[in-house]
């Protein structure tokens, strides 16, 4: 009962500080203008606003000191609200007995001109209470393209990154600090500190390390938006899905203050969500060209086949006979079952053997799919020897050989390769002399060589193009 009753004063406190801050300057600024004749209005009503601009700037101060109970604010700040608080209530008592004995003279207009001074100052100090200090100045210094890039500042290696201290507490300082900080702590909950976290608030163990799903935050985190115990409130900034998977990989983790990434057990989705931060990393859309030809569908049996092993077989659009594979699920799939692939030649666009065990002899088949424009290789045994057969992929747009065996005489082999964009190189046997002589090389291509993101995700909108054929 008690919390549902400060849950009510924290909503109708504000209004109850808004009411007295209008009626007061309403009465004033009539007050002001009753000097003209043409603007002179009766003396019951200037009374009748004193009045209620009197009555609101008592209870706001009565709810004021009862919301202060809580122990959620920062105490210097709300010590000086409340005071001024109570200085606005106490000269607008005072200014009010002066209209209602019809007294306008000297004293009662300098105390309207202090009167005037403290509803601004207390109306400041109640806006950094529930807003931040910098509340005045942030939508003036933020444009809208910083407020959506993400607050985790981008990593050289994300390996040698700490979980918490790299990761989590950016999010945290971003999305929680202002309920949950130095200032205000709603709930009695702070989490700027490891000590805070780990001491809790109302709910005590806002974490349950080992546990994400059984930690109160995680579960505040996936609570629908208009569920009034969601975080961070509906009102406030929110996190993304990849954000909350960090804070929740960190919680089953261990929740660690000290442990670096590369200490950690890193599920797929993790990897993908972790080499998304590397320095390098896209953030633009991805745009793979799909064949301006018409091509029939492919045999369902075939498909049958590779979904039995585990491959995901996709159409690339609703309208389109083209497809994907991803091995992403298909863990069993050796060399030899690439064989497999073939009855798709005609109408497979993006190949995704991502961590697979597939090596030079499985990819022999691949020359025998001309219409391939997206090829991840990465963290597969391939070697150079591979790379001779891509040679023979005419329409191949994006390749991923990251964390393979490849070197730079294999890629200098892939130069004549005229609809190439991007290669992802990082994690090989590449020096940074034969980086410089690639990109001279590949001059109209991106090599990503210092960091790299995997070009879609599973919730990634992917755009799709006719490619158009050049006229000679």
């Amino acid at each position: 009962m008690l919390i549902s009753i400060t849950e009510f004063i924290g909503h109708f406190h504000p209004v109850l500080v808004h009411l007295p801050i209008g009626i007061l300057l309403i009465a004033l600024l009539f007050q002001w203008l009753s000097h003209r004749e043409k603007y002179v209005i009766p003396h019951n009503v200037l009374k009748l606003l004193w009045v209620i601009g009197i009555a609101s700037a008592l209870l706001s101060c009565i709810t004021g000191y009862l919301l202060s109970l809580t122990g959620e604010y920062d105490e210097s700040t709300l010590s000086l609200h409340m005071w001024m608080g109570i200085g606005v209530a106490a000269v607008s008592l005072f200014a009010g007995s002066k209209v209602f004995r019809f007294k306008y003279d000297k004293t009662y207009k300098v105390i309207c001109v202090l009167l005037l001074l403290l509803v601004i100052v207390t109306g400041h100090f109640g806006g950094s209470l529930t807003h931040g200090n910098d509340y005045l100045t942030v939508a003036l210094f933020t444009n809208e393209k910083e407020k959506s890039t993400a607050i985790i500042k981008p990593i050289n290696n994300v390996q040698e990154a700490k979980v918490y201290g790299d990761l989590v507490q950016p999010l945290l300082e971003s999305k929680c600090y202002s309920c949950h900080g130095a200032k205000k702590q709603k709930g009695k909950l702070r989490l700027d500190s490891p000590g805070f976290i780990l001491r809790g608030g109302e709910d005590k163990n806002i974490i349950t390390p080992g546990n994400a799903l059984q930690s109160t935050l995680v579960k505040r985190l996936l609570l629908p938006e208009d569920d009034k115990k969601h975080m961070p409130p509906r009102q406030k900034s929110q996190l993304k899905e990849k954000q909350i998977a960090l804070v929740q990989w960190w919680i089953q983790e261990g929740a660690s203050f000290d442990k670096k990434v590369k200490e950690t057990d890193q599920p797929e989705k993790m990897k993908r969500v972790l080499a998304s931060l590397q320095t390098g990393a896209q953030k633009q859309s991805y745009i793979h060209n799909v064949p301006q030809v018409d091509v029939e569908a492919a045999d369902e049996k075939a498909i049958g086949l590779l979904r039995n092993k585990g491959v995901i077989v996709l159409p690339v659009s609703q309208k389109s006979n083209y497809l994907m594979a991803d091995f992403v699920s298909a863990n069993l799939f050796t060399d030899k079952d690439m064989l497999l692939l073939l009855p798709l030649k005609k109408q497979l666009v993006w190949l995704k053997l991502s961590d697979t065990k597939i090596g030079d002899e499985g990819l022999a088949v691949i020359n025998q799919f001309p219409n391939i424009s997206l090829l991840q290789l990465d963290h597969t045994s391939i070697t150079d020897k591979a790379l001779t057969v891509l040679r023979s992929l005419p329409s191949l747009q994006s390749l991923n050989l990251v964390g393979t065996a490849v070197t730079a005489s294999g890629v200098f082999g892939l130069k004549d390769l005229h609809h190439l964009q991007s290669v992802y190189l990082y994690q090989t046997n590449i020096n940074t002399v034969q980086v410089q002589q690639l990109k001279k090389v590949f001059s109209k291509v991106n090599l990503e060589l210092g960091g790299y993101s995997v070009p879609t995700f599973d919730t990634d909108t992917t755009m799709l193009k006719p490619q158009v054929k050049k006229t000679s």
